[in-house]
């Protein structure tokens, strides 16, 4: 028998302003065919004046603990990913511990831009089967709004803000790929490609927060090759094809990128939880967002075989297999 790290809960928090192309189209030279033709994007959510990425991730975080039936004193890890944090420090999750009632345990960031949800989720299960936490609340929270150059077409209308959070329980299983909860989770970077997709701005550089920059057609060269593979090996660490897969919850950045990976795969579209269409790209927020959606209209089931992927700034990637 081995510890594997059950989702026993999951939650979600969008802001209440919803944003459409048509209204974007009116703060910057741009379209909603220009937008949907290249993105597949049709609104996003943008936060609220004073709110900020710690307010998102506690809604997010509550719902999920509500979910799971268990409150935050029970949770003895909280792994918060944001690349859009309250402060330079201390660290945001710190704030959301505060918030939910945690008083044990640790609290902290990782920054791994869109990939960070999916680093934030390795590192939970890790410490799950490594037997030093037993519960884990895992969140991916944004306000990317803040960051964007609005008179920059090719970059403001791609992001939306958002937070969506998972509680991990510890739970003893057989290990096999029939195990539920996580089976395995890969990651990766290459720093080679830091000019391609960064923010212009930084403490120790700038002393200002910045605005984000992406060479578009670049990162979607190497998001579709790098997500292809890390899927790949996912599967083939498992012993699992492509087949054996009921859904893909991917990261949600651009509907070409998600349909020409799954075509890279030979994955049915219909098979991959689609939310770009109204969220945009929600940097880590993006997969919990897309799976608590797709848990709480009934598509995710207990016994779905289920591949979380994401791609982002750095560059970074990765893949997390879980059997519901």
């Amino acid at each position: 028998m081995i510890l594997r790290s059950r989702i026993v809960g999951c939650g979600s928090y969008l802001p209440e302003r919803v944003v459409s192309n048509a209204e974007m189209a009116r703060m910057v030279d741009t379209s909603d065919e220009w937008i949907v033709e290249r993105t597949g994007i049709r609104s996003r959510h943008l936060a609220a004046e004073g709110q900020s990425t710690s307010d998102l991730a506690t809604a997010a975080a509550q719902r999920a603990l509500q979910a799971a039936g268990i409150t935050g004193a029970e949770v003895d890890l909280l792994v918060l990913a944001t690349a859009t944090p309250d402060h330079t420090f201390p660290a945001t999750a710190t704030k959301v511990q505060s918030r939910i009632g945690m008083t044990g345990g640790a609290a902290f960031d990782i920054q791994a831009v869109c990939s960070g949800f999916i680093y934030a989720l390795s590192i939970a299960d890790n410490f799950i089967k490594a037997g030093q936490a037993r519960t884990a609340l895992v969140i991916g929270a944004e306000t990317f709004s803040r960051i964007l150059d609005w008179t920059d077409r090719g970059t403001c209308v791609l992001f939306g803000d958002g937070a969506g959070a998972m509680v991990l329980r510890a739970e003893a299983q057989p290990g096999t790929n029939q195990d539920r909860g996580i089976l395995s989770t890969h990651l990766h970077s290459d720093g080679r490609h830091h000019d391609l997709l960064y923010v212009d701005g930084g403490p120790s550089t700038t002393q200002t927060v910045g605005h984000l920059r992406m060479e578009g057609k670049e990162v979607f060269r190497h998001a579709v090759s790098n997500l292809a593979q890390v899927v790949g090996e996912a599967l083939e660490a498992n012993g699992l094809k492509a087949d054996d897969i009921t859904w893909v919850v991917p990261h949600q950045a651009n509907r070409r990128i998600l349909d020409g990976t799954a075509r890279k795969l030979g994955l049915p579209p219909e098979r991959m939880v689609v939310t770009v269409d109204r969220h945009a790209n929600t940097s880590a927020a993006s997969v919990p967002l897309a799976f608590a959606e797709a848990v709480n209209d009934g598509r995710l089931k207990s016994g779905d075989l289920v591949l979380l992927e994401a791609m982002g700034g750095g560059f970074t990637w990765g893949a997390a297999l879980v059997r519901l």
